[in-house]
Parts: C-alpha cells; structure tokens; sequence
C-alpha cells in the first residue's frame, strides 16, 4: 500500500532552486507531495511559488511570515502535514545538497524503521565541492554530538530525513526549542530518547548550486549548548529511558 508523502523544504532567497528541486523530486518519486515554507523570500520566491502550486497540485506552500529560521519553518510545515495526513514527512534542503533521487531508498528503510537519516559518513565520506575546513567543521560536530548525548547515529547533524507521522507527534513539535541546525540534532535526540527505531541511508552531498548559504556563527552557537540541553534532558545517560511521555 502506498503511504502518503510529504516532503518539507523551507526556503529563503530560493527562487532559482525551487524549480529544478521540485522537478528533480516528482522524476525520482512522481506520487509524492511537496510542501514548500517560505518566509517571505525578498527575492521574490513566494510569488515562484504560488505559480507552481497553480499548476501542480502536488505542490504547496505555507507563506510563513518574516524570517524565523530553519527550526520554525520546519515545525509548522511538519504540523501542517501532520494535520491532513501525511505518513511519511520528509526534510529537504531546496538546494540540491540532498539528491532527491535517493528518496526511494529513504522510503524502503522507512518500512522497518520510524526516521530514517541520511548519513554522509557512514561506510566512508561522501560530500562533495565543500572546503576542507567546513568537512572538518561538520565531522567533529558529529563526535562531538555522539560524545556527549551518546545519540548513536554517524551523521546527526544532517538535515535529509524522513519521519513516521508518530515520531513527531511522540516529540511534541511544540516541545522543540531549536531554530537553527541544531533542529535536526533535537529531533532525532528526542526520537531517540522514546525509543523508537533510526535506520541510516547512504547519501552523497553536494554543496548547493545556487543562492547562499544560511549557516551562521549564531547558528554555530545554537547547536554548541544545545547539545548540552540535550544531555541534560537524558540525565547524561549513555541510553534513552523505557517509557518517555510525550
């Protein structure tokens, strides 16, 4: 039976990915839905769009408001699905950095698992056209997050992954206090942490092919002591309890 599919993409200042992404993931998986959460995109993304969801049912958009980060974007559009249905919600970055072809592998994982992540590093490096400085940046924070919330996944700082509609639910997404990229560490913690079943995907990454990147030292920051938050919340156990209230 087909479950019904939701993938997630926030944007800002996307407007010349939005159509080569969407294209990209109805070729790879043409009997999915993409939700798109724009907050208002000075560069004129939101009218982008409107006129492709005009001509494409599949297509969605939640115009989110003034810029309120990758966190809030990614709640509102989860809770947004999670209101008319979907099974399966995805995350997905508009830039091309996750190859939408491998979404049919994210759904065959997803049949024995509750989130599936994609992993750039497991079984070896797969990233591609990032500097050296930025891999090494990228793979520490991966130690440094299994270091210290023993959250046992080989990439949690990647944001290509897919959900179970219970998962977030389980979570509470009103709970979630992260808005930048340590929002996909908080939400696989979390999920984690109720003892639901991670699966990891193989992905290669490829840094995007157009606009600019988002990341900040705030965001930087963000991600260092929320880590910590998320330790503390285990209690600094080295394995989630039996039974976490939702």
């Amino acid at each position: 039976m087909q479950r019904k599919t939701l993938i997630v993409i926030p944007t800002y200042d996307e407007k010349d990915n939005v159509g080569p992404i969407a294209k990209s993931v109805f070729d790879a998986a043409p009997e999915v839905e993409i939700l798109f959460v724009d907050d208002e995109s000075p560069d004129g993304t939101g009218a982008v769009l409107d006129a492709m969801s005009a001509e494409d049912g599949r297509v969605h958009v939640l115009h989110h408001g003034a810029k309120a980060g990758l966190g809030r974007a990614y709640v509102d559009g989860f809770r947004w699905g999670l209101d008319r249905g979907y099974e399966r919600l995805f995350e997905m970055d508009a830039d091309h950095s996750h190859d939408p072809r491998e979404i049919p592998a994210f759904l065959e994982a997803a049949e024995g698992a509750d989130l599936v992540l994609g992993t750039r590093y497991k079984g070896g490096i797969r990233v591609i056209n990032w500097p050296l400085s930025r891999l090494l940046i990228s793979m520490f924070a991966g130690k440094f997050v299994r270091a210290v919330t023993a959250l046992p996944v080989s990439d949690p700082t990647g944001g290509y992954k897919c959900y179970r509609a219970e998962v977030l639910d389980a979570i509470g997404l009103e709970k979630i206090v992260s808005n930048g990229y340590s929002f996909q560490i908080e939400t696989s913690f979390e999920a984690w942490r109720r003892g639901f079943r991670i699966a990891e995907v193989p992905i290669v990454f490829e840094d995007r092919r157009a606009g600019t990147s988002k990341f900040s030292r705030a965001i930087a920051r963000e991600a260092f002591f929320m880590v910590f938050r998320l330790a503390w919340r285990n209690r600094f156990r080295r394995r989630p309890p039996r039974r976490v209230s939702p």
